[in-house]
């Protein structure tokens, strides 16, 4: 191996070889950052990195250091060859990620000290120079397979998310606006708005570009931020519907705990994901995508719900051809009433309602296997969600006279399901029960609970019907109104679903008995409490006979079956609390 003097030596005098010859003296001296001031002087004739450069761009980008060294081969190198390899330096670190293991959870997909975001940015770096350099009738077939290579490689972290943001930018023929001095700013190297635009060599195959060109490539980067915004909000926890409902119920946030907005107002982690997203929706706008308009919602679910937008990047003859992201639009939207009501800001009014805009766009993104679409996108969820509860604290419920309740209801429920975080799930809670009990026809609210009580398999769910239930019948009570929850007949109807048959859990062994504790448990602390509040304070409402009915065929079994728990090994200590509550509010009842 040279030391550094021989090497400073040998790419000095030695750029006067052929290139070829050249480029072996290079690869074998051009090993460490050192070396790379010499490099630039070198690269700085514009007629050899034209000839050399874009063989240089992987040997460049594995040495530390070589920022500067890239940005020159991006303004003098040959724009065409040059895009080529940097867009194969793209697909490489596409190829890397897969090779490190994601172990930072606070920076999803990348591991401490990985070398790749840096590459990532610094070749960004050199695309927007680059894109700016290529004067071709054309340049949107240039564009278009370049996006898609960088959304391959990209992975949602703070400083990956600013260097898009940067090259959007730039492709778009705009300056970044100076960002705000707050510890929420993310500043990352850009080369192209910070450096010398006067040091670019010319195209040497200029051509005039063809006038449907601006639509096209204008198409191309919001479809792309429309893909990166819903990357990044799948990503990170927004947390908007959480937020927007101690924003509308400001009374129900407990005193002395801290609310979700005053978290993300006070976490320096969770102001970046506000800031980030803010960019992102301010690129947008500057891009022209600034209105929430009847067709630009219909868009989102009248076309394939799964579409991928970049596989018409490849291939397009006019900007119809371009596709937003769908679920990156349902993100806009989320976002812009977010905003709206959280941040004051200036955001579009939607144009549209709750039926059938919402209603179709939430069930055609939950789809057949609802579990594993929610656990797949849960940022969307939050997201359709937020725009829900949106829209009914603006009062944009309905657009047309035929509403399908229970469907959306039950779309709801699902994500309070199976969403993975506690909070919008139980901003799901809230909102399907806000509402259901909007719902004018009593005979819709009793068939929506009656549903859920009679074929819903989630216990939890049950419970929150059964709470749903009882809060129907105290407005009920309280208006003196007449209607389907103002008589015995609604516990009638409804009894044999919220007082089952129980008898069959004496001839159930202990591990049975386990399973259908830690299965059903939520439903029935929720309806033995129901029972209490039905029979000490309800009691007209209460069907003559049923007092005994109830405790022969529910109230005695159970008692029964928790007896045998207390005994059974396998329960932990919260479990046999519960199991103790449950206890001694059936006994309280006096039905056994």
């Amino acid at each position: 191996m040279s030391n550094l003097s021989e090497s400073i030596k040998a790419i000095k005098e030695a750029s006067k070889e052929d290139r070829f010859t050249y480029l072996t003296i290079l690869q074998y001296h051009v090993t460490s950052p050192e070396i790379l001031p010499t490099l630039n002087e070198v690269l700085q004739d514009a007629d050899l990195t034209q000839e050399i450069g874009w063989d240089l761009v992987q040997m460049l980008l594995n040495i530390d250091g070589s920022e500067t060294c890239l940005e020159t081969v991006a303004r003098l190198g040959n724009p065409r060859e040059v895009v080529i390899k940097v867009m194969e330096a793209l697909e490489g670190l596409t190829v890397a990620w897969h090779d490190e293991v994601v172990v930072d959870v606070d920076d999803p997909g990348v591991i401490p000290d990985s070398k790749i975001p840096g590459k990532f940015i610094t070749l960004l770096g050199m695309l927007a120079i680059l894109h700016q350099r290529i004067k071709t009738k054309y340049p949107s077939r240039f564009l278009g397979p370049s996006l898609v290579k960088v959304f391959e490689a990209y992975q949602p972290t703070p400083e990956m998310t600013a260097s898009v943001i940067n090259l959007v930018y730039s492709l778009s023929g705009r300056k970044r606006p100076p960002l705000p001095s707050r510890t929420s700013s993310i500043n990352v190297a850009n080369p192209d708005q910070d450096g010398d635009v006067s040091k670019n060599a010319p195209d040497p195959e200029a051509e005039q570009e063809d006038p449907q060109e601006e639509a096209m490539q204008r198409k191309l980067l919001q479809a792309f931020v429309t893909c990166i915004l819903q990357r990044y909000v799948n990503a990170h926890d927004m947390l908007w519907s959480p937020r927007l409902l101690e924003v509308y119920n400001p009374k129900k946030n407990v005193p002395g705990k801290k609310t979700t907005i005053e978290a993300f107002r006070e976490n320096e982690v969770l102001q970046k994901r506000d800031a980030i997203v803010g960019q992102l929706v301010a690129l947008l706008r500057d891009l022209g995508l600034d209105k929430c308009s009847n067709q630009f919602v219909k868009s989102i679910y009248e076309g394939p719900v799964h579409r991928d937008p970049l596989a018409a990047f490849n291939n397009f003859s006019s900007a119809d051809d371009i596709h937003f992201s769908p679920g990156g639009s349902v993100c806009l939207i989320a976002y812009w009433l977010f905003s709206r009501d959280v941040f004051s800001s200036d955001s579009p009014w939607p144009e549209m309602h709750i039926f059938p805009d919402h209603a179709s766009i939430l069930g055609r993104f939950l789809g057949q296997d609802v579990q594993s679409e929610i656990l797949a996108s849960p940022g969307i969820a939050d997201a359709l969600l937020a725009i829900g509860l949106g829209l009914e604290h603006r009062n944009l419920i309905k657009a047309e006279d035929y509403t399908n309740l229970m469907a959306y209801h039950h779309n709801l429920t699902l994500i309070s399901v199976f969403h993975p975080d506690i909070q919008v799930r139980n901003a799901a809670t809230s909102f399907a029960g806000t509402l259901l009990h909007s719902e004018p026809d009593d005979h819709t609210r009793l068939e929506i609970l009656e549903d859920l009580l009679e074929n819903c398999m989630f216990a939890s769910l049950k419970a929150c019907a059964v709470t749903w239930l009882k809060e129907e019948l105290i407005a009920a009570k309280s208006s003196k109104r007449s209607n389907q929850f103002s008589s015995p007949d609604v516990i009638e109807r409804l009894q044999y679903f919220l007082f089952p048959d129980m008898l069959s859990l004496n001839e159930s062994s202990p591990e049975a008995l386990i399973e259908f504790w830690a299965q059903n448990h939520l439903f029935l602390l929720q309806v033995a409490n129901f029972a209490y509040f039905l029979f000490t304070g309800l009691q007209e409402l209460v069907p003559a006979g049923m007092g005994a009915a109830v405790g022969q065929r529910f109230v005695e079994p159970l008692l029964a079956a928790a007896e045998k728990l207390e005994k059974a090994e396998g329960l932990d200590g919260e479990d046999r609390m519960q199991l103790r509550i449950l206890t001694d509010r059936l006994r309280s009842l006096g039905l056994q």
